[in-house]
């Protein structure tokens, strides 16, 4: 878990400390006087704390996700739909159920539309690769995907959630304006107004200059672009340092010509709240993007324990999500939220404006700096803690946790008895994944979305060799059951070793195929970096430290998740090799309207029940 490049970059940043304290609290680039969040006067009558409570049933969206939701199924998804149902049409050799015609063309009436969410895992940049590939082959605009049947479930899905490495693809892909998935990671002439130069993955993420020296350089920039926000105020942690990173990749504001360019600001002031400003966004024609995050706290939780790394996070710590409208926690144990736009807010009267940024979002999703941080002799010990030590002496913060990101906790006095931070005047964020629960099925899970399907990619380094073993969807059951009916989830195996030995990550598999409606439980479609395709040598499972990629390396990747995501449960070809599945197009169909079809009290027919007897897991 612990990357020898993070050493390397943490020991630069404290030399760098330790010989420029004078130069960074004065440092007024342009990306400093961007990233730094300002206050002012709070508008009339705005409110900054939103309750849902904590009664699963009770609890509502927000008007204005609850406006674009409802706004893309009455303008997008129709024509989503009817377009994935002609490319899938197009590619069955035997005919699929009338119902499904039926449903996914609008026969039936489009308040019964599949209502389809995507979660994409961590796992660093292969997992943002892996995370990128699959959602290529989910893409309707990309031709070769619509013509495997799979192109246009990106466009009929509702939400798209991400964490860590998944969490770099969401955002970039939402704040870029939603372009095809290759110009998002390789840069495209289209994108250049928005000087977005791909995810330059070329350059190393924490050693971007060929040498020691120009790599200091580059993090001595980084430090000066925190400073104003110090300045202002506000807890700067090594978070803010690695957010100044990501940006150069994943916010528009970067190319390979400017990327050492002093002057420009790096995607610096591009907001989570400004995404609804894009014309993507104002069309309705991208999924709802929603991000998530992992809280630790020094209070006392009664919960039991999953122990992913080396930190302990109990089950029911609150987990948070940020959308573009709202950041908080669907949990029982807090159940409220605040806008996205006035995040950091220190009181009612006073509304922050900037904290939200992107690229801090992606940092706060991504942050491991805190497993260091499992006693505090073994903090001491760490290369983190001579940071610390470090970064003190640059920007002294008394009682700041430098860990982690630090973000003032507008929830302060609610749920007094169940939520933990009732009375942190912070809250304490890490990645996403510490949890264990590496796929973000959490916001998928709420109730009031009302989701009934969930294609989850599942892209972590759990085996030795970098390959999934199932332990997040472990993780999600284990929680969903430690927080009662908060949540609903299919069962999944018990054991690691189970998911192994039946090969459920290295094809498709479908979750809650049998689930009641009652149960609430969504069907998951479960895609995993479990194993090569079709006989052919990996080159998905590269290791997490991997943080560069030359262009053919990542092609290689997005060639293999092409052709993992597109092959179903292999069958065995004419000169004895393995074949994709020609019927897996028609299977995926029938399992993305498989809720909506018992809904309306339809049994399951032809190649539907052949489909689910073979990727069914029950």
């Amino acid at each position: 878990m612990r990357n020898p490049l993070i050493l390397l970059y943490l020991a630069a940043l404290l030399s760098i400390a330790s010989r420029h304290h004078a130069h960074f609290t004065s440092a007024q680039t342009l990306a400093a006087e961007r990233y730094a969040p300002t206050l002012q006067q709070c508008p009339t009558g705005i409110a900054l704390v939103r309750n849902v409570g904590s009664d699963p049933h009770a609890q509502t969206l927000s008007a204005a996700e609850e406006n674009y939701v409802q706004s893309r199924k009455a303008n997008i998804l129709p024509g989503a739909w009817f377009d994935y149902y002609v490319n899938v049409h197009k590619t069955t050799w035997e005919l699929l159920p009338l119902y499904v015609a039926d449903i996914l063309l609008g026969s039936l009436g489009y308040d019964v539309l599949p209502n389809i969410g995507i979660a994409t895992s961590g796992g660093g940049l292969r997992a943002a690769l892996f995370g990128a590939g699959v959602l290529n082959a989910l893409d309707g605009r990309n031709q070769t995907s619509a013509g495997a049947g799979m192109g246009g479930l990106l466009q009929a899905a509702q939400y798209l959630s991400g964490l860590s490495g998944g969490s770099w693809l969401v955002s970039s892909l939402s704040q870029a304006d939603f372009p095809l998935l290759h110009d998002l990671m390789f840069g495209s002439g289209a994108l250049q107004g928005s000087q977005f130069g791909g995810w330059l993955m070329n350059i190393d993420l924490l050693q971007p200059g060929p040498n020691a020296n120009s790599t200091e350089v580059f993090l001595e920039s980084l430090i000066g672009e925190v400073s104003l926000k110090f300045a202002e105020g506000f807890p700067v942690t090594v978070s803010d340092i690695w957010a100044r990173t990501l940006a150069r990749h994943y916010v528009n504001g970067t190319t390979a010509s400017n990327f050492n360019d002093g002057d420009s600001p790096h995607g610096a002031g591009i907001t989570l709240s400004s995404v609804p400003n894009l014309s993507s966004f104002q069309n309705f024609a991208q999924p709802f993007p929603i991000i998530i995050a992992n809280s630790i706290t020094d209070r006392p939780n009664p919960s039991g324990v999953l122990n992913e790394s080396d930190v302990v996070i109990p089950l029911a710590n609150p987990i948070y999500e940020f959308n573009v409208f709202e950041m908080g926690s669907f949990d029982p144990s807090l159940g409220a939220f605040t806008p996205t736009k006035y995040l950091g807010s220190p009181n009612s009267s006073m509304c922050a404006s900037g904290f939200d940024q992107i690229a801090f979002v992606e940092a706060v999703s991504s942050n491991l700096f805190n497993t260091f941080n499992t006693s505090e002799a073994a903090l001491n010990a760490s290369p983190i803690g001579i940071i610390i030590e470090g970064i003190n002496e640059v920007m002294p913060q008394s009682g700041i946790r430098l860990d982690s990101a630090q973000i003032p906790n507008p929830f302060v006095g609610l749920a007094a008895n169940t939520f933990p931070d009732t009375d942190s005047a912070l809250l304490t964020l890490v990645d996403g994944g510490e949890d264990g629960e590496t796929t973000p099925f959490q916001p998928l899970l709420v109730k009031a979305r009302g989701i009934d399907t969930i294609i989850a990619i599942d892209a972590p380094a759990d085996t030795e060799d970098n390959f999934a073993d199932g332990s997040s969807l472990i993780a999600t059951q284990d929680r969903v059951k430690a927080l009662g009916s908060a949540y609903a989830f299919p069962p999944v195996p018990s054991t690691q070793a189970e998911f192994l030995a039946q090969n459920l990550t290295k094809r498709p598999t479908f979750f809650g195929c049998n689930s009641s409606a009652a149960s609430g439980e969504p069907l998951v479609i479960y895609i995993a970096n479990g194993g090569p395709p079709l006989g052919q040598a990996p080159v998905t499972n590269t290791p997490t430290m991997q943080l560069s990629y030359t262009a053919d390396e990542a092609q290689a990747v997005l060639n293999q998740v092409y052709d993992i995501a597109t092959q179903g449960i292999p069958v065995a070809g004419a000169d004895g090799g393995l074949e994709k599945d020609p019927q897996w197009s028609a299977c995926l169909a029938c399992a993305v309207v498989d809720r909506t079809r018992r809904t309306l009290g339809m049994s399951r027919a032809t190649i539907c029940l052949s489909c689910f007897e073979r990727y069914c897991w029950s």
